[in-house]
């Protein structure tokens, strides 16, 4: 290894560290999940509804019962413990019991020694339905039959809404919600369901411990979470079941959701085997949630000289047959209704309803990718009736440090909205290159679309923001546990144990890095990510990762190095790491009850610039952005799951497009290193907000080359064609 490629390996807070597990991953050496394997093995299938909303009359699992290799059949009666789990609300069965609610919910399990022999086991396990009429259009599902009996987010301080189907519902009102202005622009937008696309499916493997335990080796996002739902559903003591991260192909929210956990554990302690499950394609497009579709009104109210006034906002959002961390979203999308921009007046509607659609949760930017493609629509619309600049209108309305929120939140961390604006205008507009040209490098990429004659050019811009971290008085925490000792030629030795899921996001990079800056050694390891090791660590979402798992192995360090140069023997400590208090919204008004709805805010405009807070690696803040991008990308231009009565028509990578390497434009970005004060190291997460506003920003651009209105998402052909 040369001295550079070790520097690279060994960087500290602030250096570009280069990722252990890249070769691994590029050279198909690493181990995913979904390549686990263990002596006596069993192969685990999930039966599910081919319906999205039925009753179920019977199931018989005779038949397959006796098949050759089949060890288990499990139905809603072989749940050993609690019948249903959720991440925020218990209402999601295990499987289901008297009803399906979605295409693709899970009835039925069945354990074997092969995976074809479960299939075909699978095949013959006979369920009877009785089909009732699904709710699929958002807009009428308050009109509609309820699909749960009672509410399931009933009596958590929610606003009470006496209409079926409400999921959550909050009104923000600040100011004056009746000020005029001397000019108004209203709109109407759509988003299409947007699914995250991870390239490695759901999969895992559960291991019985022999004591009537078991271990589960997911790829996950949160194992702490995944262990606090499954432990229940078993009828077992937490300690009893220890989730273990295993190689992950993705995750951006669509892992936060048990998938396999329960199911594959409840085999593997039935038949006293490890069990393997892995999902098709096909299976993972119906078996994590998707991006909410949203249908939003909004109109802006501004002086003649583009002084916002008062933003107005009904935003309708379909979260589908389960309420996952729909109510959540819910929330966000009215907090970043506005756009980072200062309003006196608002009144923000914002509605997640229950229907028999996919269910949505989790994805990267997780409600304000929504709102945003909308406000940055309503901000160009009224530059246009203004006859003023875009980019001048943003920066006279620009939110920063001191301002207050629509929620009632003063902002009181960094947050460089109007410098972003500033640094993503600076950068010069690409130049038309001259023909032939490389065919990457042609309009439509790879694709070739076109060749580069008879193109429509146009410049597109966005600004957009969310918060950092969990909300609304949710008490987030992150342990980490060192071990500290002398090793080799008396050199400091350390171990750090630290369950943040390693999601491709390079958080595992982070923690090494923070590990061997505070404790001035490069003798760190990592050990695995699991239950086992400490005691909490919450998700790998909300851009809140890199903030707490850096808090936490900090603080563990630290302290670990007093103790040791106190006592000059080995140490051995785990240290838990909390954000600032945040506080919950009031249900009739929508304002905070506290100093804080939300821990900080982080900002992105595209043509680029983000707010970083600090930079740790910054190659791979890079690395987010660019990922970030396309994915905001492929959701203004491809990405759509298409349903027809609740069921999904294109589970698969052939008919559900994404961006590949070929489509991807060369994307130059610059850095705002303005660090936050309560943030380890002054780091803000990096991940959500290119996603957040190149969306918005791609469609600006389409608009000015094309001069249609293209409000909905993913544009269309026969959009910009005008038909």
């Amino acid at each position: 290894m040369s001295t550079t490629d070790r520097k690279l390996e060994l960087g500290r807070v602030g250096e570009v560290v280069k990722r252990t597990d890249a070769i691994p991953k590029v050279n198909g050496e690493f181990a995913y999940a979904s390549d686990l394997g263990a002596a006596g093995m069993l192969w685990g299938h999930t039966v599910r509804s081919p319906h999205a909303h039925a009753r179920i009359v019977e199931v018989d699992i005779s038949e397959a019962l006796v098949m050759a290799g089949v060890h288990a059949v499990l139905t809603h009666a072989d749940v050993p413990g609690a019948k249903t789990y959720g991440l925020e609300f218990a209402d999601q069965p295990v499987l289901a019991i008297d009803r399906v609610r979605y295409f693709g919910e899970p009835v039925a399990l069945v354990a074997a020694e092969h995976p074809e022999q479960a299939r075909r086991a699978a095949e013959k396990i006979q369920v009877e339905y009785e089909p009732l009429e699904p709710v699929v259009d958002m807009e009428r599902a308050t009109e509609q039959p309820p699909i749960h009996d009672g509410k399931p987010t009933a009596g958590h301080g929610f606003r009470e809404d006496p209409r079926p189907n409400v999921l959550r519902s909050i009104v923000v009102r600040h100011g004056d919600p009746d000020a005029a202005g001397d000019v108004s622009v209203d709109g109407v937008y759509e988003v299409g369901i947007q699914d995250q696309a991870f390239l490695g499916p759901e999969s895992g493997l559960a291991v019985p411990d022999g004591e009537g335990g078991v271990d589960v080796y997911v790829a996950t996002q949160w194992l702490h979470v995944d262990r606090d739902q499954v432990a229940p559903c078993l009828g077992l003591d937490k300690e009893q079941v220890r989730i273990h991260l295993a190689g992950v192909g993705g995750a951006f929210g669509g892992r936060e959701d048990l998938s396999m956990q329960v199911h594959g554990a409840m085999l593997a302690l039935h038949t006293d085997r490890p069990v393997k499950i892995v999902y098709t394609r096909e299976e993972s497009f119906v078996g994590h949630v998707h991006r909410h579709p949203a249908k939003i009104w909004m109109e802006h109210r501004a002086t003649r000289e583009g002084k916002l006034v008062n933003v107005r906002a009904r935003i309708l959002l379909d979260g589908g047959a389960y309420a996952s961390s729909s109510a959540a979203v819910c929330s966000n999308a009215a907090s970043f209704a506005c756009g980072p921009y200062k309003v006196e007046n608002a009144l923000i509607e914002s509605t997640c309803v229950y229907s028999n659609n996919p269910p949505c949760g989790a994805m990267r930017g997780f409600g304000a990718v929504q709102g945003c493609f909308a406000h940055e629509a309503q901000m160009d619309k009224l530059a246009a009736a203004l006859e003023i600049d875009p980019v001048e209108l943003r920066l006279l309305n620009a939110l920063g440090p001191g301002d207050t929120m629509p929620m009632g939140q003063v902002v009181t961390g960094t947050l460089p909205v109007a410098e972003v604006i500033r640094r993503a205008a600076e950068l010069p507009v690409p130049e038309p290159e001259e023909l032939p040209r490389d065919p990457i490098r042609l309009p439509g990429g790879a694709g070739n679309t076109t060749r580069g004659q008879g193109v429509q050019r146009g410049v597109g811009f966005a600004v957009g923001f969310k918060n950092v971290c969990y909300s609304e008085g949710f008490d987030d925490a992150c342990a980490a546990r060192v071990r500290l000792w002398v090793g080799p030629e008396e050199k400091l030795a350390a171990e750090v144990h630290c369950a943040a899921a390693e999601v491709g996001q390079g958080v595992t990079g982070v923690i090494l890095q923070v590990a061997r800056t505070e404790l001035g050694t490069d003798d760190v390891v990592l050990a695995p990510g699991s239950t086992d090791g400490v005691d909490s660590a919450g998700s790998a979402s909300a851009s809140r990762l890199t903030w707490m798992a850096a808090g936490a192995v900090r603080l563990a360090c630290q302290q670990a190095l007093a103790e040791f140069r106190e006592t000059g023997r080995e140490v051995d400590l785990e240290r838990s790491y909390h954000h600032a208090r945040t506080f919950p919204l009031d249900p009739e008004t929508g304002q905070v009850s506290g100093e804080r709805v939300h821990v900080a805010y982080i900002c992105a405009a595209m043509r680029v610039a983000q707010d970083v807070g600090k930079a740790l690696n910054p190659q791979a803040v890079h690395g987010q952005i660019e990922g970030g991008t396309a994915q905001g990308l492929g959701l203004a231009l491809m990405e759509e799951i298409q349903t027809r009565d609740g069921l999904i028509t294109n589970a698969s990578f052939t008919d559900y497009l994404i961006p590949t390497t070929l489509d991807m434009p060369p994307i130059d970005a610059e850095l705002v290193e303005d660090p936050e004060p309560d943030a380890p190291y002054g780091a803000k997460g990096v991940g959500e907000p290119p996603t957040v506003v190149s969306t918005a920003a791609v469609v600006s651009a389409l608009r000015a080359a094309s001069g249609r209105e293209l409000s909905r998402v993913p544009v269309r052909p026969d959009d910009l064609a005008g038909l």
